[in-house]
């Protein structure tokens, strides 16, 4: 467990390319976690107050529909779990639960965008990165639910 360095940021597919200062301060949010399997990280509904780079371990994505919950994807290493901290109303649009011991970087979503509103380079860089995953979590989401759907009443098989 730790504390994060700029350098260790800049390893990361989700944060390559961001400037070395802005890896800096981002690290100050962040610290290095071991979260057990079976943890249920987020819960959909809940307040978002922070988000994840996956290192190792995989963590299922999933959605309570109003007859089950539905299992969207599963995240592995290199994979960032969380995105409602950024927008409003920043409550879980998804819940997610560890499916094996995970080690991950856990960032404090409050400081995190506290940052961002201090250094608006950084709060634009990170918000694009954040919505092209909002994107692809949503083109998931889509997906999985089409796989997941009854076929049609008289469908034949």
């Amino acid at each position: 467990m730790g504390v994060l360095t700029g350098e260790e940021l800049a390893r990361e597919p989700f944060l390559r390319g961001m400037r070395k200062a802005d890896l800096t301060r981002l690290a100050t949010a962040g610290r290095r976690v071991t979260i057990p399997a079976a943890h249920r990280m987020c819960t959909q509904g809940r307040p978002a107050e922070r988000f994840w780079i996956i290192d190792a371990g995989t963590v299922t994505v999933d959605l309570q529909l109003p007859d089950r919950r539905a299992v969207i994807e599963t995240l592995g290493p290199g994979s960032v779990l969380g995105w409602s901290w950024l927008f409003q109303p920043r409550l879980w649009s998804y819940g997610a639960v560890a499916s094996t011991r995970v080690d991950a970087l856990e960032f404090d979503a409050r400081l995190a965008r506290t940052l961002c509103a201090v250094d608006t380079a950084l709060g634009y860089e990170l918000t694009r990165r954040f919505a092209e995953l909002v994107v692809e979590r949503l083109h998931a989401t889509r997906l999985s639910l089409l796989e997941q759907a009854p076929a049609p009443a008289g469908a034949s098989h």
